[in-house]
């Protein structure tokens, strides 16, 4: 085996057992174990407005090695997280406030506005990691739309989380799923913070047991 390759491996083992986890635990938390005991399709429980959303998790674990891999990056992705998704979360009740479906200026107006703002704020110093927050401004755009728009589309978000809902149009919400996933804004940033923080700690937890396992290389003698 090359020295790249024995170099690579470890990471490629760690990186893709701790992926099988964070599936497992993710799904099965949003669909199993924190669920309204109602069945929807199949054995699935139907979703109680909190979920752990999996793919928003590889985006935070990729930022975390882009960043540089180590605990300054931790930092900075954790930092760009929060500002990310904090400026989502002001962003989306201004965006509704000002302009309902199905005019899209109003989130359009607002977008730029915070896309703006979080460029502006580059200027506070290197700490802040700007490559970061956009991709977290976005993760909670991305599911604000798959759950239904809510507050900008009429009964987006709106679900009572029983299977009699997802039945009545007039409950069922338009998320994914056949309304399935809607969720209502505020929790949609819950969500989505939770777990770009959850990617981050895997990112973090990754390297740092990749690091443990790689055998060192033999000191050359004199």
């Amino acid at each position: 085996m090359s020295a790249r390759a024995k170099a690579i491996a470890p990471l490629a083992i760690v990186i893709g057992i701790l992926s099988f986890l964070w599936t497992e635990l993710s799904l099965n938390f949003t669909f199993h174990w924190v669920t309204v005991q109602d069945g929807a399709n199949g054995a699935l429980g139907i979703p109680e407005k909190f979920h752990l959303i999996l793919p928003v998790a590889f985006i935070s674990w990729g930022l975390f090695f882009a960043a540089g891999g180590d605990n300054a990056a931790f930092g900075k992705i954790f930092i760009a997280c929060v500002f990310g998704s904090v400026a989502a979360l002001i962003t989306m009740p201004l965006a509704f406030k000002t302009a309902d479906a199905p005019d899209f200026w109003g989130i359009s107006l607002w977008v730029g506005i915070f896309a703006f703002i979080l460029v502006l704020i580059l200027i506070a110093g290197d700490w802040y990691y700007v490559a970061g927050t956009f991709p977290a401004f976005a993760a909670v755009f991305l599911w604000w739309i798959a759950t239904g728009l809510d507050g900008w589309v009429p009964n987006g978000g709106g679900t009572e989380n029983t299977v009699k809902s997802l039945g009545d149009p007039a409950t069922a919400g338009i998320g994914a799923g056949g309304g399935l996933l809607s969720t209502p804004w505020p929790w949609v940033f819950v969500s989505v913070l939770a777990t770009l923080l959850c990617g981050v700690v895997l990112g973090l937890a990754s390297a740092k047991i990749t690091a443990a396992v790689t055998p060192k290389p033999k000191a050359v003698e004199a």
